[in-house]
């Protein structure tokens, strides 16, 4: 690794002395928020005589190489006032600012540009950024703001199931998206079956999604990258603010180490449906237990101007208990420790360690016989990233990760002593490097093109050989724990483009093919806290992914409306599903249950957004389908993915009734889920039994709600610290009777007739949130 990172240094110093010998020079520093001291992600530099500009990476880091001479510069980030400095060029300038906020109100819902015209600027497609600080004004099921229930309302993102937490980007599945939370994978990103996410927005510095356009920086799964972070903290003074909700309370406190050297900040968040099952009239439900919490933490501190250090960590679980008989608990926890260092004005680096687990058990202790149950997926991790600021033109950047990932499906005891159910324990090693490069062509053009080089190597555990006609285990090996005994590799190529029309519209193009290595076993679209990771091996070979897409995109009136259209078509091959009735659960022969083919999907997102005035919001609306094609399954037929919904329209806009009255409304439609529905049946002594047609060649019916929220501000006072708002919400307000399921059950009064019957789950829910902030 060193090696490298010396070949590359080398390489920089004869750069810079050929720039230098040229005379030019490189403007570079780190912008912050005037009042918390945080950095800023994506904020922008300009150079107005050279209309160049640059964006500050994701630890508020920008570089621009210009030929010697005088420069304005222009500093701009939405929602902060803008800052304009002459440059004399005559060496290397280091130039740090702190921006201040607007003094009028960010207007912006949810999601928000860096720049106004970044929508039409950068080179990637399908990208949507999330504000988390403008969360608390959506309506959203039980006044719980929720960062992913704010993305399933981007097009070209279809939610799981009804008030779940999971989603699926572009036909893909809930397992095939990569979420990231300061570089560490989040392996189960749900609370309460699914109802919550983990990510408490108090402690969200900023979200981005890239629905397919990955960057070669990241990889290992086919849909998409949700890319997380934390803050920082604030490093002039001392804050805390928090919510109390009708089921949850959270409360952050931020502050300094050392005023300008570092900071800190610790938030956390408790569910209470437990403390209302104890004012039960029933003694045993008084005894039952419902509860999840979730505490995040970081600090960074400067050791000097060139190096930086961070250390995050989250730390989340969900209890569920019976009585005092059975409990089933689940979470995650994550650890990343980063060193940032600059070797030079052109040259930033990031080295990260990360550690990742999740895991659940569940037990029935108090019983004879008792039995525990216990899963753990756990990683161990190392990147290391560098940047390379070539010019205006050019920055190129390129980096290795290696992860350790071990995996231990199930261990089963009852009573004590080990089982014969337990499943094998697995090692893997997933290793990639990268290289890429955003070039700028002309006036017009801006390339970004890339490889990502990536590798699989399976170690230890026990394996079988599976006939691939039969599906039956004709041979049984044990593999030495440290023993790599199957290697897998994948050759990722990225490419993305945007010609510059005019000032006011673009033409983008991409490309990419990504490999996943790991993969889900669940029997159910939305997930749940049982389904279990299992690595590609000999058996189950490396899911494919390739991805086209092209786009038009325009503003109008000032950068005030955007409008853009964007088509895709996805290509996958190696996918997995599993036959009838399969039995994941406690299954050490699980590859038996597999069963692969191919899918694909394509479709058409429209959106349109409105930045400013008193109405505020946007409006999407996605055309597509999904398909997918198994020898072994439909009868080798096309049939529709669990996750197909051909029609999906999202209106989101926001009323400024007056400087502290905000209304906001937000309307969901799409096409009804598949289903498989019976369409026979036959008698079996006094049963009617039904027998299914073609998979998923039904559908539910089509689902619709209507969620309204008002928030109240408190009265602004001049030196008064204290700042509050009141939230209000109702959640399916026309109480619409969406069916979550249906099931078949025989008439018994008719015992010819089969009825059949639909599952609500979330009819009109109102609730209220207090936030604070001192």
């Amino acid at each position: 690794m060193f090696y490298i990172r010396n070949i590359f240094l080398l390489l920089l110093i004869a750069t810079t002395l050929q720039l230098s010998a040229q005379g030019r020079y490189t403007l570079s520093g780190y912008l912050k928020d005037k009042k918390s001291g945080e950095t800023l992600i994506g904020a922008t530099v300009f150079i107005k005589e050279t209309k160049q500009g640059v964006v500050t990476n994701p630890y508020g880091f920008y570089s621009i190489t210009l030929p010697k001479g005088e420069y304005t510069v222009a500093i701009t980030f939405v929602g902060y006032n803008k800052v304009e400095k002459q440059v004399k060029l005559t060496a290397n300038t280091i130039l740090s600012e702190e921006l201040e906020n607007e003094n009028v109100q960010m207007e912006q819902v949810v999601i928000t540009s860096t720049r106004k015209d970044e929508n039409i600027s950068r080179t990637q497609m399908g990208m949507a950024k999330l504000d988390p600080r403008k969360l608390n004004t959506l309506p959203v099921l039980m006044g719980e703001s929720d960062i992913m229930k704010s993305i399933q309302l981007m097009p070209g993102v279809q939610t799981a199931s009804e008030g779940s937490s999971g989603f699926s980007v572009r036909g893909g599945s809930s397992d095939q998206n990569l979420i990231l939370l300061d570089e560490a994978p989040v392996y189960n990103a749900s609370h309460l079956m699914g109802f919550f996410s983990v990510f408490n927005s108090d402690a969200i510095k900023d979200a981005t999604l890239y629905k397919g356009d990955i960057p070669a920086t990241n990889g290992g799964r086919l849909s998409s990258l949700l890319d997380i972070r934390m803050k920082d903290g604030n490093r002039k003074e001392y804050h805390a603010n928090g919510g109390i909700g009708l089921i949850s309370s959270r409360l952050t406190v931020e502050g300094p180490i050392k005023k300008d050297k570092g900071s800190f900040i610790v938030s956390a968040r408790r569910t209470y449906a437990d403390m209302f099952l104890k004012l039960s009239s029933d003694s045993m439900m008084r005894k039952n237990r419902l509860y999840f919490y979730d505490v995040n933490a970081k600090a960074n501190y400067d050791i000097n101007p060139n190096n930086r250090i961070f250390v995050s960590a989250y730390f989340g679980r969900d209890l569920t208990g019976f009585g005092d008989d059975f409990s089933f608990s689940w979470g995650n926890a994550t650890v990343t420790t980063r060193w940032n260092h600059t070797f030079t004005s052109k040259l930033f680096s990031n080295l990260t360690l990360i550690y990742s687990n999740y895991q659940y058990k569940l037990g029935n202790s108090n019983a004879k016989p008792s039995f525990k149950w216990r899963s753990n997926l756990e990683d161990v991790g190392l990147k290391y990233d560098f940047s390379l600021y070539q010019g205006a033109k050019n920055t190129i950047k390129f980096g290795l990760s290696s992860t350790l990932h071990y995996i231990q499906p199930g261990k089963f005891k009852v009573d004590g002593k080990r089982s014969d159910f337990e499943t094998s324990d697995s090692r893997a090693i997933e290793n990639a490097i990268y290289l890429l490069n955003e070039q700028k062509v002309g006036q017009r053009l801006t390339l970004n093109y890339g490889l990502r080089l990536s590798s699989f190597h399976n170690m230890g555990g026990t394996t079988y050989t599976i006939d691939r006609k039969t599906f039956e285990v004709t041979d049984t090996v044990s593999h030495k724990t440290n023993n790599i005994y199957h290697s897998s590799y994948g050759l990722e190529p990225r490419f993305s483009a945007n010609y510059r029309l005019n000032e006011t519209a673009s033409i983008k193009a991409a490309y990419s093919r990504t490999h996943q290595y790991l993969q889900l076993a669940s029997n159910s679209a939305a997930g749940s806290p049982l389904d279990v990771w299992f690595p590609s091996s000999d058996y189950v070979e490396p899911q494919v992914s390739d991805q086209v897409g092209l786009g038009y995109f325009r503003n109008f009136d000032d950068n005030t409306y955007e409008v853009s259209v964007e088509g895709f078509y996805k290509w996958m091959d190696h996918q997995i599903d599993f036959k009838d009735n399969a039995d994941l659960l406690m299954n050490n022969q699980l590859e038996k249950e597999l069963r692969f083919g191919k899918a694909q999907s394509y479709g058409v997102e429209l959106f349109a957004r409105k930045n400013s005035g008193k109405l505020t919001g946007w409006i999407s609306y996605t055309l597509s389908k999904a398909t997918r094609k198994f020898p072994d399954i439909n009868n080798g037929r096309k049939y529709n993915a669990n996750y197909d919904h051909p029609n999906n329209l999202n209106v989101t806009l926001t009323y400024k009734l007056t400087q502290r009255a905000e209304l906001t409304s937000s309307w969901v439609y799409y096409s009804g889920t598949p289903i498989t529905y019976p369409t026979m049946r036959f008698s079996h002594g006094n049963m009617n039994l039904p027998i299914y047609g073609e998979k998923n060649a039904s559908r539910l019916p089509d689902y619709h709600r209507l969620d309204l929220s008002l928030t109240l501000k408190n009265k602004r006072k001049p030196g008064r610290r204290w700042e509050s708002e009141w939230n209000f919400a109702v959640y399916n307000v026309y109480n619409r009777g969406n069916a979550y399921s249906v099931y078949f059950e025989t008439d018994e009064k008719d015992q010819s007739k089969i009825k059949t019957y639909k599952m609500v789950m979330f009819p009109i829910i109102p609730s209220i949130t207090y936030n604070f902030k001192f």
